[in-house]
C-alpha cells in the first residue's frame, strides 16, 4: 500500500547512554522518505538540547554541516524562532534535558534525500515536551539541512551535556 510505514529499526532505552543510533546496518535505501518517531525521551541533565546527527557508513558526521531553523512554541510565554548555520549537529529545541519525568520529549521527525549522494538531506520535524522549569508545556516545530552531499544510511540522536535516560525511538520507511 502507497503511504505506508515500514518499520526498519528501533531502539529502547532503559538505562543510560550516551547517543542512539538508527540505521546504519539496518538502513534499507529503497526508500524516498523516512520517519522517526521518538517518545518517552528522558536525560540525565539539564538544561540540554535534544540534538542530532546524520550518520554515512554508519558513523556520525560531526563537521559544521549542519543548518536548521524552527519555531519554540511555549504555553507559559511567547512563541520565538530559533536558527543556526553551520553548527556541529542540529537541535529540536532548549531545554528538553529536564530529570523530571513529566518533561519527556516525543516527536516526529522526517528525512528526504537521504541515498541521493548528489543531494543535501532535509529534515522536517514537530516537537513537544515539559520545560525544565516546571513541566509546562512546549514544543517546537522546523527543520534543518545537513549540507554535504553524500547518501546517509541513519541518523545519531543524543543531548549535548549528559545523557540519555530513557527513551523509545523507532525508524521507518514511506513505502512509494
Amino acid at each position: 500500500m502507497a503511504g505506508s510505514l515500514i518499520k526498519i529499526d528501533e531502539e529502547i532505552v532503559t538505562s543510560a547512554v550516551a547517543s542512539v543510533t538508527l540505521g546504519g546496518s539496518d538502513w534499507d535505501s529503497s526508500y524516498d522518505v523516512y520517519m522517526v518517531r521518538f517518545s518517552n525521551v528522558l536525560g540525565t541533565s539539564e538544561p540540554t538540547n535534544f540534538s542530532y546527527r546524520m550518520t554515512e557508513s554508519g558513523t556520525a558526521n560531526s563537521t559544521s554541516n549542519y543548518d536548521f531553523a524552527f519555531k519554540e512554541l511555549k504555553a507559559t510565554t511567547a512563541f520565538s524562532n530559533r536558527s543556526s548555520t553551520n553548527q556541529n549537529r542540529a537541535f529540536f529545541n532548549q531545554s528538553s534535558g529536564s530529570t523530571a519525568t513529566q518533561d519527556t520529549q516525543q516527536g516526529i521527525l522526517y528525512i528526504f534525500n537521504a541515498n541521493n549522494a548528489s543531494e543535501y538531506t532535509f529534515t522536517t520535524f514537530e516537537t513537544v515536551f515539559g520545560n525544565a522549569s516546571g513541566g509546562a508545556l512546549q514544543g517546537s516545530q522546523g527543520g534543518g539541512v545537513f549540507t554535504v552531499t553524500s547518501a546517509v544510511d541513519g541518523i545519531q540522536f543524543f543531548q549535548d551535556s549528559g545523557n540519555i535516560a530513557s527513551g523509545q525511538f523507532v525508524l521507518y520507511g514511506l513505502a512509494k
